[in-house]
């Protein structure tokens, strides 16, 4: 048996760390090359001005590619619009298995946003705003965010979302009941459209959006590594 290779992309406004926990997972439990690129005007420090939707498809098609020159077998994980990504890879490269956490499919959940504002707001009258994790994870990108690059991802959106139905291999697909960003009735409405009958369905109790932090995230990459490694089976979702 030859290399098996996997790559893992990031969401809008994200980077590598948003799936870091779970590459490092893989990288313990697998011989597999993993591959996490950042896609262009992402990372840690925001630099999206001039970044397009294609530059992202192309950063994340050319290190594809690099892997299938190694690998006789290739996964793609991807989290969000990184999710959109990889299903776009999936229709058009030989990629074996796909796994999409929290996919952008739909987006924005107000009933958790107000719950999250909630929580802002009495942390705020405690003195304590600077310990909330979704205010500190999120003010920074709504400040470096142009509306540009907003539409770059909605464009993406909108062109992916109607494929969905082409997709043809094993998908697993996973989403956070608490998620405040990607609506949880998203990873249904992805189930429902993906074109293959070998899919499974993962929902997190406790993940908001950032679900390769969430309270069982142990439990869900035990389950997409179980799943990435078994032969091909029915759908079980």
């Amino acid at each position: 048996m030859g290399q098996t290779g996997c790559l893992l992309l990031h969401g809008f406004t994200g980077g590598a760390y948003e799936v870091n926990p779970l590459a490092r997972y893989l990288r313990e439990h697998t011989d597999w090359i993993i591959s996490v690129p950042v896609l262009p005007g992402h990372g840690r420090h925001l630099d999206l001005r001039q970044a397009t939707a294609m530059e992202w498809l192309l950063c994340a098609e050319e290190e594809l590619e690099r892997l299938l020159l190694y690998c006789d077998e290739v996964f793609v994980i991807g989290f969000s619009m990184g999710g959109l990504i990889a299903s776009y890879l999936t229709i058009h490269y030989p990629v074996s298995k796909l796994v999409l956490l929290s996919a952008a499919a739909l987006y924005i959940n107000p009933r958790q946003i107000v719950q999250d504002i909630n929580g802002m707001m009495k942390d705020a009258i405690r003195r304590t705003l600077h310990e909330n994790e979704w205010f500190g994870h999120y003010k920074y990108k709504v400040l470096n965010t142009p509306i540009r690059s907003t539409w770059e991802f909605r464009k993406l959106a909108s062109h992916m979302v109607p494929l969905l139905s082409k997709i043809k291999v094993p998908v697993f697909i996973a989403q956070g009941q608490m998620d405040g960003i990607v609506p949880p009735r998203a990873a249904r409405f992805v189930y429902d459209r993906v074109g293959t009958y070998q899919k499974k369905l993962y929902l997190s109790k406790g993940s908001k959006h950032l679900i390769c932090y969430g309270p069982d995230c142990d439990d869900l990459f035990h389950e997409i590594a179980f799943f990435l490694k078994q032969d091909e089976h029915p759908d079980d979702g």
